[in-house]
């Protein structure tokens, strides 16, 4: 397994499990079979509504001597209902109580959107809330500072946004986790984020083809279908999926794609052993679209304050 490096010397496995979308017994069930391959990078969050069957798979991996708490790189989110900065430590306490945890190795800011407390996803625009991002950022440094999370940064944050927040910061968020794959490459963010030190998370990284039908578009592209990615991956005797994710992989950024069948968790984690020779990295860069599936239509309500123009600043 390859490693991402954290300013501290701390190393995070670059391939990770996902777990949004794994149904209730299904996620216990993925994540134990992860951790016996030897998966150790499990990215969680509490919208998800899964963390309690995360926290008793990881529980019982370490229980049987499968793996020791310290061998493991568990992240989790702020949701949006929890922004503020009195708030991040009560929301991470209920995390890592449902992880069965002490503490968290990465803790994320979810989306750079802030919903009243009673809220969990808004349907009329007063269920918007006003707490800046800085204020909700002196919360999650306060988490790290009770080390409660050893380290903190963001999702779905844009060049714009995390120039904004660094302003302000007296710990510049370590982590952005956003969609990226071959077809939203995401070049000048990625190439600002590592002009700045700060890492990158792929999420989404196949194009997240099992997401609610809602949240899909009229024939929109499949990327697993894509006629570029499938002819390397016939030449090299591997899945679409692996090319996918060596190429994420090679660009030094994580990948955390999602799974519950066994044989795919054993296929993703082989693609950390897939080599991409520069002519395949430069064929893969070509079939770029900019085209996001998780597109943040969740947040745009009439008349609301959240638009794709000003949530992804495009």
């Amino acid at each position: 397994m390859e490693f991402l490096k954290y300013s501290n010397g701390d190393q995070m496995p670059i391939l990770g499990l996902g777990t949004w979308r794994s149904q209730a017994g299904d996620v216990f069930r993925a994540v134990k079979r992860a951790i016996e391959l030897g998966y150790r990078h499990i990215d969680c969050a509490a919208i998800y509504g899964n963390e309690k069957e995360v926290g008793e798979a990881i529980r019982e991996a370490i229980a049987e001597n499968i793996v020791i708490r310290e061998e493991l790189w568990i992240t989790s989110k702020l949701w949006s209902n929890a922004h503020g900065r009195e708030n991040v430590i009560p929301a991470l306490k209920r995390s890592l109580s449902d992880l069965h945890l002490d503490y968290l190795d990465l803790y994320l800011i979810h989306f750079p959107i802030a919903i009243k407390s009673n809220v969990v996803l808004p349907e009329k625009t007063d269920d918007f809330a006003e707490y800046p991002i800085d204020d909700t950022w002196k919360g999650m440094e306060a988490a790290f500072d009770e080390g409660l999370a050893q380290h903190i940064g963001v999702c779905n944050f844009s060049i714009g946004k995390l120039k904004k927040l660094m302003q302000t910061a007296q710990i510049k968020p370590e982590m952005n986790q956003v969609e990226i794959h071959a077809y939203m490459q995401q070049l000048a963010l990625v190439d600002f984020c590592k002009a700045n030190g700060i890492l990158l998370t792929a999420y989404a990284p196949l194009g997240s083809s099992d997401r609610p039908e809602h949240l899909k578009s009229k024939d929109e592209p499949v990327l697993l279908n894509d006629e570029q990615i499938n002819a390397i991956a016939i030449e090299k005797g591997v899945s679409t999926a692996q090319v996918l994710l060596a190429w994420i992989l090679k660009r030094g950024i994580s990948a955390i794609p999602k799974s519950v069948n066994p044989a795919r968790l054993k296929q993703n984690l082989a693609a950390v052993e897939l080599v991409l020779s520069d002519v395949d990295m430069d064929k893969i860069k070509t079939i770029n679209k900019g085209r996001r599936y998780i597109d943040g239509r969740i947040w745009y309500i009439n008349k609301g304050p959240v638009t794709y123009s000003n949530l992804w600043d495009e």
